[in-house]
């Protein structure tokens, strides 16, 4: 290992109090993240069991390792346009906090692209669109290596409108 490789592994290893690591995704070409913490892994993409009476964004369920977790499209969340999944499609299993109790749930991404450390100091609010458009689950923006990432509060964005349509049987 070079005395450059060396350093940049030192800084990665020492981040600052005042920044934190994101894991981000590909979505209809745009780049999105989550806090690195509540990424508890990604798994290629497998069949998912349908759930009825389920919002479409909801696919279903799925068994990862005895746990039956809830699987949600993105692109369907976030009303994007649909696309045939693909070999870079992937489920990111994050952990959400919902009235102190954590859960996993997957969520259908594009693609995954990289991990970013951010300081939360380059972090800009979400535009208010008024009252019409609700920006409640996006964390913030970042400008890094000139291009914008759009920042996931990931408990907010899963837990508005989500947990509470899947029954706690089915979550664990």
């Amino acid at each position: 290992m070079t005395v450059a490789q060396r350093e940049n592994l030192d800084a990665e290893i020492n981040l600052s109090a005042d920044c934190e690591q994101y894991l981000t995704f590909l979505l209809n070409g745009e780049e999105y993240g989550v806090e690195i913490l509540k990424v508890q892994g990604i798994q290629g993409w497998t069949r998912v069991t349908p759930i009825p009476n389920t919002p479409d964004f909801v696919l279903g369920v799925i068994n990862l390792r005895g746990a039956v977790m809830p699987i949600i499209d993105l692109r369907k969340r976030f009303a994007l346009s649909d696309v045939s999944y693909g070999p870079a499609t992937v489920i990111v299993v994050v952990k959400v906090v919902e009235h102190d109790k954590e859960r996993a749930v997957g969520l259908v991404v594009d693609a995954v692209s990289e991990v970013y450390n951010v300081d939360h100091h380059e972090l800009k609010p979400a535009p208010n669109f008024g009252g019409t458009i609700s920006t409640d689950y996006i964390k913030g923006l970042v400008t890094v290596q000139d291009k914008m990432l759009i920042l996931l509060e990931v408990d907010g964005l899963v837990n508005e409108g989500v947990l509470g349509l899947v029954s706690d049987q089915l979550i664990q």
